[in-house]
C-alpha cells in the first residue's frame, strides 16, 4: 500500500518536474541560501511555529534539493534508499502521525526546510494543513519596494497575533485586518481569539475555494478583508456554514471586483445620454421615488449633515409631485443598517448614506434588496452593490486659496482639516497651490480637528502670534452655531472677518442624479460587461460646488475668482497642472503636465509650501477612526 503511494508521489513529482522544465524554469526545489539577495540580514528565532504547509516552498541549502521537484514530490527512484526512508515516514503518518517538529528558516513569510524536507514530502502529499518547526526568521533591509513594506506590516502583525497563514497584496491590509476583528492597533491577541479567527478564516477560505476563488489573481486574505469590511466578524464567527455559503455567494462581485484591480469608473459630469425617441414621445410614467437619507449627526451640530439636509429639502421643492423624502439623524455605525432596513419596510426605493461610515450597512443592505438603490457619500470606494457620490471641492478650495493668497500681507496662512481621507489630502493641497499662485512666498499651516487631544484655540493662538492672520476653517456655519468661524476669514483684533465660503450644493447633485433615474439614464452608467465601481464626482461644471465670495474682497480679486472658476468649469484648467513639488521631492516635472482624477483622489503627499503633516490612524480621536477605516488615506 506504501509502495503505491511513493508512487503516486513519484509520479507527482516527475509531472511537475517536467512542467517546470517546459516552462523554462528551475525544477527542483528553491534554494533560499541561492535566493537570498546581497545585504545585511537579521535573524529572529521564532521558536516552535506551527507552519501552514502550502507556505513551506523550498530548502535552506542545496544539498536535498534534487531529490524533490518544485512541488515537494520526490523524484528519486523506488529502489533508493530515499524511497524507503519515504516510504518509513509515510507509516508512522498513517498509523500514529509525525509529531517531530522540523527545522526551518521563514523570509518573506515564505519557509525554507533546514531539516524534515521528507516529512513535509508526506505531509503535503497526504494533504496536511500544517506542521510544527522551529524557525528562524530572516529579515531582510527595508526598502521602498512594495512587497517589502507588505512584509514589514505582517511582521507587525504577527508580533500581535502570531498568525501567518493569511498575506494580503495591498499596503496597509494587515492593520485593517486588526481593527476589522474588533482590536485596537497594538492588541494583543489572546489564544481563544486566535482560535476564533482560525476557524472563521478556514470556513470561509473552504466556501471560497469552492466557487473558484483560486482561479482569482487576488489572495484569499484579500477576500476575507473585503467580506470582513461588508459583514461584521463577531456576526461571521457564530453563523452557520449554510449562512456563511450563501453570503460569500452573495459577495462574489466584491471578490471579482478586487480580481480587476479596484476599478472604479468616475463619472465627472451627470449622463446626457438621449432618452429613447419612444419614450420621447410616448412617456413612461415613472414610480414615485421615496428616498431615505442618513445622517451620522444632526443639521444642527454638523456642518456636513446641514449641507445634505438642504440637498434634500431642494429634492422636496424641486420635485413636490414626484418624490418624497425621509431623514434618520444621529446614526451610529451599528444604527445605520437598522435604519435603512426601516426605511426599505417604509417603501424607499432609493437611499443616500451620506458618510464613509455608512459604507458596511450600505453594501449589506444592497446585497439583501438588489431592486433598492443605495449610494454612499465617499470617494475610492470600491463596492459593485451599491454606488458612490462625491464632489470635487478641490477646485473651489482652489479659489479659496488664490483668494487666500491675495488677501495675506504676508504670505502666511493656516488651513484647519477634520479627516484624513480621500479627497481631503487634494483639498489641502489646491488651497495651498492655489495661495502660491498669487503670492509666490505663501506658507500654509496644516492643522487637523480630529487629533486626540487636539486644542484648536490654543494652537490658533500659537499661529496668530507667528503673524498667521488669514484661516480656512470649517466650511459653512451651522443653525445652532452662532459663530462666524467659517469658510475663508481674516483674524481683525481676534474677531473673524469672512471673505469666502466653499459652497457644497448636494442639492444640485441629488436633482440630477434623480433626473437620470427619471427619465431612465441611471442603467446607462452601469456596463455589467465590465467590472467596474461607480463613482459620481461632481464639481464647478455641474453646479455641484461653488464659491460665495464676501462683497468686501477687492473688485479685481473676485474678477481673478471668477476667470478661475470658468476656465475650471468649462474643463480649461486642471488646479494640478505644471511643474508640483511635494515635502519629500518632485511629483510632477512635466510643465504642461496635469495630474489625472485618479492620481488626485489617491495622494498621500502635501505640497512643499504646507507646514504639516497628515496624522496616522492612532493620532485621531475615535469617532474620526471610524471613517478613516473607509476611506482613509494611507501615508507611507
Amino acid at each position: 500500500m506504501v509502495l503505491e503511494e511513493y508512487q503516486k508521489a513519484y509520479r507527482m513529482g516527475k509531472k511537475d518536474y517536467q512542467a517546470r522544465m517546459s516552462r523554462g524554469e528551475i525544477p527542483t526545489l528553491p534554494v533560499l541560501d541561492e535566493i537570498l539577495p546581497k545585504g545585511n540580514y537579521s535573524e529572529v528565532p521564532l521558536g516552535l511555529v506551527q507552519i501552514p504547509i502550502d507556505q513551506i516552498v523550498g530548502t535552506k541549502s542545496g544539498g536535498r534539493s534534487g531529490a524533490f521537484a518544485g512541488n515537494f514530490m520526490p523524484v528519486l527512484k523506488m529502489d533508493t534508499e530515499f524511497a524507503f526512508k519515504w516510504n518509513s515516514l509515510s507509516l508512522i503518518h498513517l498509523n500514529e502521525g509525525i509529531r517531530d517538529p522540523i527545522k526551518a528558516y521563514e523570509y518573506m513569510n515564505k519557509f525554507y526546510v533546514q531539516e524534515g524536507n521528507k516529512r513535509v514530502s508526506v505531509l503535503k502529499f497526504y494533504g496536511a494543513v500544517s506542521i510544527p518547526g522551529y524557525v528562524t526568521r530572516i529579515l531582510p533591509p527595508k526598502t521602498e519596494e512594495k512587497e517589502n513594506k507588505i512584509y514589514y506590516e505582517f511582521v507587525d502583525f504577527y508580533a500581535l497575533s502570531q498568525i501567518n497563514y493569511i498575506w494580503f497584496s495591498s499596503l496597509g491590509s494587515f492593520a485593517k485586518l486588526q481593527t476589522a476583528v474588533g482590536k485596537k492597533s497594538d492588541e494583543i491577541w489572546t489564544d481563544e481569539d486566535r482560535l476564533m479567527f482560525s476557524s472563521t478564516y478556514f470556513r470561509f477560505t473552504c466556501e471560497y475555494e469552492a466557487l473558484g476563488g483560486k482561479k482569482l489573481s487576488i489572495t484569499t486574505g484579500d477576500a476575507f478583508l473585503a467580506f470582513l469590511i461588508i459583514y461584521d466578524y463577531n456576526e461571521i464567527c457564530n453563523i452557520t456554514v449554510n449562512e456563511l455559503k450563501t453570503l460569500v455567494q452573495k459577495s462574489w462581485e466584491e471578490f471579482e471586483l478586487l480580481d480587476h484591480g479596484h476599478r472604479v469608473e468616475l463619472k465627472m459630469t451627470p449622463n446626457q445620454e438621449k432618452t429613447p425617441l419612444l419614450n420621447r414621445l410616448l412617456p413612461i410614467s415613472s414610480p414615485k421615488l421615496k428616498i431615505a437619507f442618513l445622517y451620522a449627526k444632526t443639521p444642527g451640530t454638523s456642518a456636513w449633515t446641514y449641507a445634505h439636509e438642504l440637498g434634500r429639502l431642494h429634492l422636496e421643492q424641486t420635485f413636490p409631485e414626484e418624490v418624497t423624502t425621509m431623514c434618520y439623524e444621529n446614526l451610529t455605525q451599528d444604527l445605520a443598517d437598522k435604519a435603512i432596513e426601516d426605511a426599505i419596510r417604509k417603501g424607499c426605493n432609493i437611499v443616500f448614506t451620506t458618510t464613509p461610515e455608512f459604507v458596511q450597512a450600505s453594501v449589506q443592505a444592497a446585497i439583501s434588496h438588489p431592486d433598492v438603490r443605495i449610494l454612499n457619500c465617499s470617494l475610492n470606494t470600491t463596492h459593485r452593490y451599491i454606488r458612490t457620490y462625491y464632489a470635487r471641492m478641490h477646485e473651489a478650495k482652489f479659489l479659496m486659496g488664490a483668494i487666500a493668497g491675495a488677501m495675506s500681507e504676508n504670505g502666511l496662512l493656516a488651513y484647519i482639516a477634520d479627516y484624513p481621507i480621500f479627497g481631503t489630502i487634494a483639498n489641502i493641497n489646491a488651497f495651498a497651490l492655489g495661495a502660491r499662485m498669487v503670492n509666490p512666498r505663501a506658507k500654509v499651516y496644516l492643522e487637523w480637528s480630529t487629533l486626540k487631544d487636539s486644542d484648536l484655540k490654543s494652537v490658533m493662538n500659537q499661529l496668530l502670534r507667528k503673524g498667521v492672520s488669514i484661516v480656512s476653517g470649517k466650511d459653512m456655519v451651522i443653525p445652532e452655531e452662532a459663530s462666524r468661524y467659517f469658510g475663508l476669514y481674516r483674524l481683525e483684533n481676534g474677531e473673524p472677518r469672512n471673505l469666502a465660503m466653499p459652497l457644497w450644493h448636494w442639492g444640485k447633485f441629488y436633482e440630477q442624479l434623480i433626473r437620470t433615474i427619471m427619465n431612465g439614464t441611471w442603467k446607462y452608467d452601469d456596463n455589467k460587461e465590465e467590472m467596474k465601481a461607480i463613482n459620481y464626482w461632481w464639481g464647478i461644471s455641474s453646479e455641484v460646488v461653488d464659491v460665495i465670495c464676501s462683497q468686501n474682497l477687492p473688485i479685481g480679486t473676485k474678477r481673478l475668482v471668477d476667470l478661475l472658476k470658468g476656465t475650471i468649469g468649462r474643463g480649461e484648467f486642471n488646479p494640478f497642472t505644471g511643474i508640483l513639488y511635494s515635502q519629500k521631492g518632485i511629483i510632477q516635472s512635466d510643465t504642461k503636465g496635469s495630474l489625472s482624477s485618479e492620481e488626485i483622489i489617491t495622494m498621500d503627499w502635501l505640497a512643499e509650501n504646507i507646514i504639516g503633516s497628515i496624522p496616522t490612524q492612532q493620532e485621531l480621536k475615535d469617532q474620526a477612526k471610524a471613517v478613516t477605516l473607509q476611506s482613509g488615506v494611507e501615508t507611507i
